[in-house]
């Protein structure tokens, strides 16, 4: 049993964001294992409201040249409303923190924001994965429909984790929804994130920053 419980915390803390990635593809076996474990996540009486569309190869090449187009055009389609204001000031502490990490193993500083425009430009390309997979929501329920898509998310990032495989959830994919559907083809639903995912590059400094998390304490209360 405690084999199992440090199998499982190994596997929860030691999944991370990965934003540099090696060309070669996921195997196709490896694929399906994956998203059909995926799968097995709650949702409110078991309605499963996720559609889930994965762009590998030409269809993701393409995929990306388009985003880059529509980021270039300022083309933005955002299904989930976003705006900084929706951050207290604790979450806004915690996110500058992470960004001034962020930026500084890629050696952008806080001004330099041609540098972090380009970034955003190799972030539409997925950070060079070879695979992304977009999670739309279904149905009219908004939020609470998309916190089952977000346990899905959560349930994908971890089986991927359990098969050897990196990932990255990307908010910023999410801002271009009509381009992604209309690349793939897809009607209905509203895209809540992509997900770029394949094998890390072991070698670049960015894969070396670790997101760090608020204490137990600040987060959680325990009623007794």
């Amino acid at each position: 049993m405690k084999s199992v419980a440090t199998y499982a915390e190994k596997l929860i803390r030691g999944r991370h964001a990965t934003r540099a990635f090696r060309p070669e593809p996921v195997p196709e076996d490896t694929l399906r294992r994956i998203f059909s474990l995926a799968g097995t996540a709650p949702s409110n009486s078991n309605a499963q409201p996720w559609q889930v569309e994965v762009a590998s190869g030409a269809v993701r090449q393409r995929l990306a040249g388009a985003l880059v187009r529509a980021h270039a055009e300022r083309r933005t389609s955002v299904d989930f409303p976003y705006s900084e204001g929706m951050y207290t000031q604790v979450h806004q502490t915690r996110r500058a923190a992470f960004g001034a990490e962020l930026y500084g193993a890629l050696g952008i500083g806080p001004d330099d924001h041609t540098a972090r425009a380009a970034y955003d430009s190799e972030s539409l390309r997925f950070y060079g994965a070879p695979h992304v997979a977009f999670l739309f929501v279904h149905g009219d329920g908004e939020t609470r429909l998309a916190a089952d898509v977000g346990a899905y998310m959560q349930t994908l990032l971890l089986a991927m984790a359990a098969y050897g495989v990196d990932s990255c959830p990307q908010g910023l994919l999410s801002f271009y929804a009509d381009t992604v559907r209309g690349e793939l083809g897809v009607e209905g639903g509203k895209l809540l994130v992509g997900i770029s995912f394949g094998y890390a590059d072991e070698a670049a400094p960015v894969n070396r920053v670790k997101a760090g998390r608020a204490p137990l304490e600040s987060t959680t209360t325990f009623h007794h």
